[in-house]
């Protein structure tokens, strides 16, 4: 799948900026679609669908306001750049799912309760054709959303562009439930919607769980993966005049990296060919590593 925003004459603020003004313009669009569904033809899930996509573009102008942020120069009062205001808008967006999923869990549950004790009510009233095609085309509509957005995001390696592609996955997830409660409903088993929701909620919580821990590992300098490190390691011990490495770390700042590297060298050298390995250290690793903003590197001498 491919996404026109990702052109190399792009820079990564202006494609999370057009993948973001394309979904709030669907996502207005779909709610309002939905919302005239679900009244049309009387699906209360229908209409709690599109309050769904409605808070969507909510979502989506937290992104926005994070990718602007983080995307600013280091100033003096941030000598290290903006990039944790990203984390800061991911986590936003993963409380947003929660108490998108939990809303939908505790809807679902008393439903499950009144149909059980024979208080359902309007549950009982049989949505129309419409709500049934509003769900099929919001499923296919956000399904596509999702791989639009995470593609980008992954292009970008941006925490709250991803962050808003699993915001579109949890509203087509939150379109099935109304899709089945809908079909459901319309066969005679109104529960459906209720057990479909209740479901549905419990995806939704999973997945702002690993948006907000992933977010929260970029705000703590958590390390990279031992599998980074290592292939960072073997990048600097192949580079000529380095001995060894004698400490190597890694720290996550936002959608970047920090490292820090002692390598060792020959002790004999001058203080001008000691400083030139440790700039060609220094050059290979932000080369070879995008992800990397800078690398510290310090010479200790072996005899």
């Amino acid at each position: 799948m491919k996404v026109k925003a990702q052109s190399a004459n792009l820079t990564e603020k202006e494609i999370a900026m057009r993948v973001s003004n394309l979904s709030i313009i669907i996502n207005f669009f779909l709610a309002f679609f939905k919302l005239l569904a679900g009244v049309a033809a009387h699906s209360g899930a229908m209409i709690s669908d599109a309050v769904h996509s409605a808070s969507d573009v909510f979502s989506t102008i937290i992104v926005m306001i994070g990718v602007t942020i983080s995307g600013k120069e280091a100033d003096k009062e941030h000598p290290y750049g903006h990039e944790r205001f990203e984390c800061a808008a991911s986590m936003i967006l993963a409380m947003t799912l929660a108490v998108t999923g939990a809303k939908l869990g505790m809807g679902g549950l008393e439903k499950i309760r009144t149909v059980l004790l024979g208080q359902s009510g309007d549950a009982l009233v049989i949505p129309g054709v419409l709500a049934l095609v509003a769900a099929i085309c919001s499923i296919a509509i956000k399904e596509w959303m999702y791989w639009y957005t995470k593609i980008a995001a992954d292009k970008i390696q941006s925490a709250a562009l991803k962050a808003d592609a699993w915001h579109h996955r949890s509203d087509a997830l939150s379109s099935v439930g109304a899709l089945l409660g809908i079909a459901g409903a319309r066969m005679g088993f109104p529960v459906c919607d209720a057990a479909a929701s209740v479901v549905i909620s419990l995806f939704i919580f999973v997945a702002a769980y690993e948006i907000f821990k992933e977010a929260l590992d970029q705000m703590i300098d958590k390390a990279c993966d031992d599998q980074t490190e290592e292939e960072m390691r073997q990048l600097i011990t192949s580079l000529e005049g380095v001995k060894g490495v004698s400490m190597l770390q890694t720290r996550q700042f936002g959608s970047k990296v920090y490292v820090d590297v002692e390598i060792e060298a020959d002790g004999h050298l001058t203080l001008y060919d000691a400083h030139e390995i440790a700039q060609k250290v220094h050059d290979q690793i932000e080369d070879g590593f995008p992800k990397v903003k800078h690398c510290m590197v310090h010479v200790n001498p072996v005899f």
